[in-house]
Parts: structure tokens; C-alpha cells; sequence
């Protein structure tokens, strides 16, 4: 008997983190839809609001199987990711989720895999520690930016550049140490940020790195001139992951919808 899925809609906003889930969705090979939205002057349309009172992206609507089921709707990546690996992974992708327990050690505390524990972080790292220090710099380059009215911007520009200097630059390095030390010592060989296999967490970070290669690489004094050159094992990992085929597949799914156009953050 054939597997009955939901109906899953994703609506999807473009230049968002909502991307990452219709890699997410590629990856567990399950029927889904997507609903496109577009930015007004960088916003998110207050259609959205329709389908959750916050109005962002990514969002899913999920219809159970069977009749009169009624839908529900899931919101913020991190949530929707562990959703969608706690009910589907396990038959689909087993390898998006790594082994909880060492072996002999299941239900005990600390008994956890050291995958298991990083893919956990990760889970809420992304959103609650790098995303908002590219946020920060996004908002810091629109100051300095030809939208600032332009008897303002020598100061509003004077004003984000040493803030970018103060807070900006040390908190990015801090990041990239951070996920190079993770890189550096996965287990089992590593490759991915949690071992030697893909995993919702890559997935989850993708958007967030993406987003730093480009806001990070135009602020201080990098080792070696430049991003790439002060943390070498991070980049490689970042195209290492837009090489990905669920990565590529997820772009020419949107490139499909949306008549050849893609384009993965807001400028």
C-alpha cells in the first residue's frame, strides 16, 4: 500500500531563508507545492499575514491525510526543519538526522552521539547567533548605501563603518572560528559541519553563510586580505555546499515557477 503524505505548501518568499526549505523538502523526496511571494522595496507583501499574523517566510501549510482533515501551518525555519525530519526522514533520507545515541548508552544523559549534540546546536545557532550579525551588517551597508538621501549618507556611512569595524568584524570572526574549529574536528572524517554526511543542519546554515560570504567579505581587515583566505575550510564548505545536487535542484525548482529568475538574499 502506497504511502500517504500531507499536502504541504510552502510559501515561499523570494531572497529569503525559505529557500532552504525547498532544499530541505528535495532532500526527503515528498510531495509538496510552493506559493510565491515577492518583496515590495525589500518587504515582505502583507498577503503573508494572510497565512500567519507575523507575515514571514518560510511558512508551510500542511494538510493531513484523509477526509475532513483540516490544515495547520508551521513557522520558522528551525521548527519546520525538525517537523519535517521527526515525520519524514526516518523512511526517506534517514542520513538528513544523525544516530542520537552511542551505542549501549541510549536514554542515558550524555549517552548522545557528538553528531547528534552538533546538529541539535546547530538546529538554533544559525537563526539565533549568525543570522542576526549578518542582519546587523545588511542594515549597516543600507546606511551607507545610495537610499540614504545623499546630504545624510557621509554620516550615516561614517556612522555604519565603525560600527561594522566595532561590533560587526569581531563578532564574524568569532562565527568563522567557530565553524571552522566544527569543521575542522567533525566526526567520523567529517566533510559536512556534523560528519561525513549531509544533514538538515548543512541545510539550515546554508542560507545564513551565503549571506555572510557576501555582506562579510566587504568589512575589516581579514587574514591574508580577504575571507576566503582567513577561513579557507569554511568557504570550501560553502561551495561544497551550493555544489550540492538537492542544493541546485532547489534553484531550478524556483527557477521554473519563476520564469528563470533567482536570486538567493536581499541586496
Amino acid at each position: 500500500m502506497a504511502t500517504a503524505f500531507p499536502e504541504i505548501k510552502l510559501h515561499w518568499l523570494d531572497q529569503s531563508r525559505a529557500q532552504r526549505i525547498v532544499w530541505l523538502l528535495e532532500e526527503l523526496k515528498i510531495p509538496y507545492s510552493i506559493e510565491l511571494y515577492h518583496r515590495q522595496n525589500m518587504l515582505a507583501p502583507k498577503s503573508l499575514q494572510k497565512i500567519h499574523p507575523l507575515g514571514k517566510s518560510p511558512l508551510l501549510t500542511i494538510t493531513p491525510p484523509g477526509d475532513g482533515a483540516e490544515p495547520f501551518v508551521l513557522a520558522e525555519s528551525g521548527y519546520i526543519t525538525q517537523y519535517l525530519c521527526d515525520h519524514f526522514a526516518p523512511a526517506q533520507n534517514p542520513s538528513l538526522v544523525p544516530q542520537k545515541w552511542q551505542p549501549g548508552k541510549e536514554g542515558q544523559v550524555g549517552g548522545e552521539t557528538e553528531s547528534y549534540r552538533r546538529f541539535q546546536y546547530l538546529l538554533h545557532y544559525g537563526e539565533g547567533t549568525l543570522m542576526p550579525i549578518v542582519v546587523v551588517s545588511l542594515i549597516l551597508n543600507i546606511l551607507g548605501s545610495d537610499r540614504v538621501p545623499f546630504f545624510v549618507r557621509p554620516v550615516s556611512g561614517f556612522v555604519a563603518g565603525k560600527i561594522q569595524n566595532a561590533f560587526v568584524f569581531p563578532e564574524a570572526k568569532k562565527n568563522f572560528g567557530l565553524l571552522d574549529g566544527m569543521l575542522e574536528s567533525a566526526p567520523n572524517g567529517g566533510g559536512y559541519i556534523c560528519g561525513d554526511t549531509l544533514t538538515a543542519a548543512d541545510i539550515l546554515l546554508s542560507f545564513p553563510l551565503i549571506a555572510a560570504k557576501s555582506r562579510f567579505a566587504k568589512i575589516g581587515d581579514w587574514e591574508g586580505g580577504s575571507l576566503q583566505n582567513a577561513y579557507p575550510r569554511v568557504w570550501a564548505y560553502l561551495e561544497k555546499l551550493e555544489n550540492s545536487p538537492g542544493y541546485k535542484r532547489a534553484v531550478e525548482k524556483i527557477k521554473e515557477l519563476d520564469n528563470g529568475k533567482f536570486v538567493p538574499i536581499a541586496g
